[in-house]
């Protein structure tokens, strides 16, 4: 790839990293699995809920504007928020 490419934005587009899943735990029926963004040396906290309703797995993404230094950190931050909304909200989350 020529310098002119890469300096206005020729070639390919930089593939989004997928978090990968730092620990797991199943509440009230629902299955928790956090998996912190990475942004650029901060973790921004994030988990995937799910629960089977109806024979149909439904989940709902949760993305918090708090960042923390590391991942362990942010993933230990999203299981606790994660398991508050379920237990304020319940299915009413899945919707």
């Amino acid at each position: 790839m020529s310098f002119f490419s890469k300096l206005f934005g020729g070639g390919k587009p930089a593939e989004p990293k997928t978090p990968k899943t730092i620990a797991e735990a199943d509440h009230n029926g629902f299955h928790i699995a956090t998996a912190p963004m990475d942004e650029g040396g901060q973790f921004r906290v994030s988990a995937l809920i799910t629960k089977e309703v109806d024979g149909e797995m439904k989940s709902h993404r949760l993305i918090r504007a708090d960042v923390c230094s590391s991942a362990q950190e942010a993933s230990d931050m999203a299981m606790r928020k994660a398991k508050q909304i379920i237990d304020e909200q319940g299915e009413r989350i899945l919707h």
